[in-house]
């Protein structure tokens, strides 16, 4: 049997970055990059590329089909700020996409299917610190409804269908090597390239305001991991929770300014405040390092170097 893998919608800031550490894993030819247009990007000049709609299911068979795909990481999605601004378009979006691909795997066409969900699917009724598994969940945004609406679909396909689907609750990801996307977290990208090129930043969220985050490397790292463990592991069908590391834009700020020394923060929130005010300070992720091993590699401090590093070697080639 075939095991190759699609990546649908690899030219976003985890898809891009998820294709080139496949491909690593089992070779360009095994590893099928796709999105609704062509990049010039790494992912879609080291190996096979297709250009085709995720909400087109035919089109989506089509490419299942052609390439003996086995398994899919549906990765295409629109973010919870821009989301925000298009409520229609987002929503058809996150849920048409994720229906095509449940039900290739329903029709036995695919064995096995990472879809990710988010903290957005948290809101204000939920604890705020140390949130669990299991908890209250009424979401306030677009994003978040659509999140939580298939975290309950992938756990029905699973019980009703016995479709093998794997989800985890992204925190905020933080990486140099693509442009932010319209997240509430971005503010934890765009700091650096502020800081370097102007030594001033004005963040869109409060000093104060505390949320999970994770640099993309562990994020990776939990993405193919939760899809290389054992089916009887994963106990959780919906999506684990994970985390990395909670800060406030504050805390990031006073790092930067470690490095940089005349850095200059200002604060001037938007709607996206409103956004992050419903999220959750800290996760508690225990059911995925029990279930399936999972571990945090990057703490801030290291997240920061990183950071800095990354973003002036772009300067550089740029």
């Amino acid at each position: 049997m075939s095991s190759k893998i699609l990546i649908v919608g690899a030219c976003g800031q985890i898809g891009s970055e998820l294709t080139l550490a496949l491909r690593e894993i089992h070779g360009n030819d095994m590893v099928i990059a796709s999105d609704i247009k062509r990049p010039t990007s790494p992912e879609s000049n080291s190996g096979p590329f297709e250009i085709f709609d995720a909400t087109n299911y035919s089109d989506f068979e089509n490419v299942v089909k052609t390439h003996q795909i086995d398994k899919v990481y549906m990765m295409a999605a629109m973010l919870s700020g821009t989301a925000e601004k298009f409520p229609d378009k987002g929503w058809d979006l996150n849920m048409t996409s994720l229906f095509n691909v449940l039900n290739l795997a329903k029709n036995k066409l695919i064995s096995k299917v990472f879809w990710p969900s988010s903290i957005a699917v948290f809101g204000p009724t939920t604890p705020k610190n140390d949130t669990p598994q299991r908890t209250i969940m009424e979401p306030t945004t677009v994003y978040g409804i659509s999140k939580q609406a298939g975290e309950r679909w992938c756990a029905y396909y699973h019980k009703r269908y016995g479709v093998d689907v794997r989800s985890i609750r992204y925190p905020g990801l933080i990486s140099y090597k693509t442009p932010p996307g319209g997240g509430t977290t971005d503010y934890a990208i765009e700091i650096f390239h502020e800081a370097l090129k102007n030594s001033k930043y004005t963040s869109f969220l409060s000093k104060d305001t505390a949320l999970p985050m994770m640099y993309m490397d562990d994020a990776i790292k939990a993405t193919i991991s939760i899809m290389d463990a054992p089916s009887q592991d994963i106990k959780v069908r919906s999506s684990y929770n994970l985390s990395g590391v909670s800060f406030t834009p504050d805390d990031l700020s006073k790092l930067v300014k470690q490095h940089i020394e005349n850095f200059e923060i200002d604060y001037e929130p938007d709607f996206r405040q409103d956004i992050a005010d419903s999220w959750p300070s800290s996760i508690d992720d225990s059911e995925a390092r029990k279930d399936w091993n999972w571990k945090h590699n990057f703490d801030l401090n290291m997240i920061v170097k990183k950071m800095l590093e990354g973003v002036k070697s772009l300067e550089h080639v740029n």
